[in-house]
């Protein structure tokens, strides 16, 4: 039997980076189906994606648009020449993607080449523009996008990832048009020079806001879902986003390979739809790897709340632990480097004579605790004579809700006893009067409940804020899951979800 199995190159594409991702075109086209039918209709409906790499989201605009504008436009050339001059339009975001991106769209490298099923352009870029273009430095730094100048001043001919269209530099052709969708999968980051991961230079959110000032009717993109919990340089980005009620469709994804096959990205990464028009709630999809999806529609921001609460399943517990007006856990937890240390007093050389406290710190990435002077600590030394706890601001293996499933939120507790500090690797949590107490406050720390609520706040890095969700309880006593069920009415589902979603902590 003959096989008929005749696959598409756009599936088939290494990618450039974990930063500069291909969208396979399933993935593009589950993107186009959020904006509404009868664009496809529309002769004069115009489309822009302004960071184009394979030219999918092209090609698939082109294609529905063919098979929408048969009636009105019946010749087969006309209809493809109107649709490529006046319709579809791109960016590369490199020289090679702009040829990749015109190959895709008009079967050729060169807009008006001998293989060009487009008879519209009497030039070679067509409507897919790339235009070199250059950084502009100040103290150091591009004023457009932060990108480090020793690390992206380069020699003629190698890439400096001075996107075209967040460094002010719109082609001529579309700069005074007016689109009715804006599309497209940007570049995520930015090493600067060392940095990876959260750690880079994040560049999305810049797509995001050049694109919301031209102003389109529709922009939709996909991008890393760091944005959520904000973070390095997205702060501000996180909240104008959440406040925006134009702001209509988030298609969540915890795992990035459900989108990306074989791709990593922390945090996962969503798909939105903006409508400029439309204001309202927002339909909010989350999608997990273990097949678990909700939908719901809601307001972006919680009462209470200044983050995006990933899970659906979590509104309604947060909400019920809201309406008992407690305290907030957050007040017992430390500023980040709570006795003003550094891992590097984990390695100094000291006098004998010197006063001696302990340090917990972490060296060749295994916990560690050292004897070291008392004159070291540089702040809180009034603390030393209490009970405490102490637990990591960064631990990767503990993950997030739904990253592993099911995850364990936060790393170990160690219970620290008086005459114990710790480096800047820890927060302290609490300065109890008895160990028991601080057991107390430990067992609490230690359940489903509590980690559930910390999840919902968490990113790569945990600060004070991370623990605001959960509540304080009274720690005279201690404190079971099934406790804590019934202190805050939770019902069958919601349990069933947190025991689902939270291991335990060994």
């Amino acid at each position: 039997m003959q096989n008929n199995y005749n696959p598409d190159v756009l599936s088939c594409l290494a990618n450039l980076s974990s930063d500069e991702v291909f969208t396979p075109p399933k993935l593009a086209n589950e993107i186009l189906d959020l904006l509404p039918k009868e664009l496809w209709k529309d002769k004069n409906a115009t489309f822009l994606d302004p960071v184009s790499k394979s030219g999918v989201f092209l090609r698939e605009i082109a294609k529905r648009l063919l098979e929408g504008l048969k009636e009105e436009i019946p010749n087969l050339q006309k209809r493809i020449n109107h649709i490529y001059a006046k319709q579809v339009f791109g960016i590369g975001i490199t020289e090679m993607t702009s040829l990749l991106s015109r190959r895709s769209l008009y079967c050729s490298r060169e807009a008006n080449g001998k293989y060009s099923i487009s008879g519209s352009f009497d030039d070679n870029q067509g409507n897919i523009f790339f235009d070199d273009t250059k950084h502009d430095w100040k103290n150091g730094r591009c004023l457009f996008c932060g990108a480090s100048q020793s690390e992206y001043e380069r020699e003629q001919g190698l890439e400096t990832h001075a996107y075209q269209f967040i460094h002010n530099n719109l082609p001529a052709k579309i700069k005074n048009m007016k689109f009715d969708v804006i599309i497209g999968n940007p570049p995520y980051q930015m090493s600067d020079g060392g940095g990876t991961g959260s750690s880079a230079i994040p560049l999305y959110h810049k797509f995001v806001d050049q694109a919301k000032k031209l102003n389109p009717q529709y922009l939709t993109m996909i991008i890393p879902s760091r944005w959520f919990t904000g973070g390095k340089g997205l702060d501000d980005f996180r909240d104008t986003m959440l406040k925006d009620n134009c702001l209509r469709e988030i298609h969540d994804f915890l795992d990035a390979s459900e989108c990306f096959s074989g791709v990593s990205i922390e945090g996962g990464v969503c798909y939105f739809l903006w409508k400029r028009d439309d204001k309202g709630l927002c339909m909010v999809h989350t999608h997990s790897s273990n097949g678990i999806s909700s939908t719901t529609e809601r307001p972006l921001l919680e009462q209470g709340a200044d983050v995006f609460i990933r899970y659906n399943e979590v509104i309604s517990i947060i909400r019920k632990v809201i309406a008992k007006k407690e305290d907030n856990f957050s007040n017992l937890v430390s500023p980040r480097n709570p006795y003003g240390i550094g891992s590097e007093v984990l390695i100094g050389s000291y006098s004998k004579r010197a006063e001696k406290i302990k340090v917990l710190g972490v060296l060749k990435s295994e916990r560690v605790i050292k004897k070291i002077p008392l004159a070291q600590l540089g702040r809180n030394i009034d603390e030393l004579n209490s009970y405490r706890l102490f637990i990591s601001k960064a631990d990767g293996a503990a993950g997030q809700i739904g990253n592993p499933i099911p995850a364990r939120i936060i790393g170990k507790i160690v219970v620290a006893e008086p005459n114990m500090a710790c480096t800047e690797t820890f927060l302290r949590i609490g300065v109890f009067s008895d160990e028991q107490e601080a057991l107390h406050v430990k067992q609490y720390m230690e359940t489903k409940f509590f980690r559930v609520l910390v999840g919902a706040r968490k990113n790569k890095n945990m600060t004070r804020d991370t623990y605001s969700f959960a509540p304080l309880q009274d720690f005279s006593e201690s404190w079971t899951d099934e406790k804590l069920y019934k202190k805050y009415k939770l019902t069958k589902e919601e349990i069933e979800f947190i025991e689902s979603m939270i291991c335990p902590m060994n």
